[in-house]
């Protein structure tokens, strides 16, 4: 099992891994807001552990940002308010239990194994496909009506948001934001020159075009309606 801890404070999240190293096969620790947020929407985590108040994005609105961002990956909130409402904010946020501090760690692993059990969305799919376009999150691979078609590393994961988003548009703010990490726009035309080289890898040769440009609105990866 693989669990993110989203925790600023040193000692409360080596208190918490230690307290997961026996149920969990991996354990990664986010110092902030921003840095959990890029973490759970980059990588697969079985379970999030989110601390509410977060330096830079506190936990209420990174949780948010990754439940719009499609991603349903299991989170508990521990935090030090444990009051009705903020329970209850919390939850609404997107977050699936609530646990106040100070618990007793074995309070938090049972919690942690009550969501492990739940049935959740297919959050991190293995396979992506549009059309006859298939991009595999583990082998890395994509390919096309069966042909291999090569990608380097950030060309891979803009078709990987694009894939996640297909059929809706996606602006240049969210690509910036998401594939590049900027939180501002540096005026370049780097996103329009990887669009272009991705366009050419995937879209040429083949009858269907898939990635559309969406005037005054950003890109769209989608089949023919």
């Amino acid at each position: 099992m693989k669990i993110l801890i989203v925790e600023d404070d040193r000692d409360t999240a080596a208190h918490i891994a230690a307290g997961l190293q026996s149920s969990a096969s991996h354990i990664d620790n986010a110092r902030d807001g921003y840095t959990g947020l890029t973490m759970a929407a980059r990588e697969h985590y079985d379970l999030l552990v989110v601390d509410r108040m977060l330096p830079q994005l506190d936990g209420l609105s990174m949780v948010r940002e990754l439940r719009h961002a499609g991603r349903e990956t299991p989170v508990l909130m521990v935090s030090a308010l444990g009051e009705v409402d903020a329970r209850v904010e919390g939850l609404e946020a997107g977050a699936d239990d609530y646990l106040a501090k100070p618990f007793a760690m074995i309070e938090l692993r049972a919690r942690l194994a009550a969501l492990s059990r739940r049935p959740h969305m297919a959050e991190h799919p293995t396979l992506l496909r549009v059309a006859d376009l298939v991009l595999d999150r583990i082998t890395r691979e994509v390919r096309r009506a069966d042909r291999a078609v090569e990608l380097q590393p950030r060309e891979f994961r803009l078709l990987e948001y694009l894939m996640t988003h297909q059929g809706r548009v996606v602006t240049r703010s969210m690509l910036l934001e998401h594939v590049w990490e900027f939180h501002f726009d540096p005026q370049t035309s780097v996103i329009e020159t990887h669009i272009s080289r991705l366009r050419n890898k995937i879209d040429r040769g083949f009858e269907q075009e898939l990635l559309h440009t969406v005037r005054g609105a950003g890109y769209c990866l989608r089949a023919a309606d």
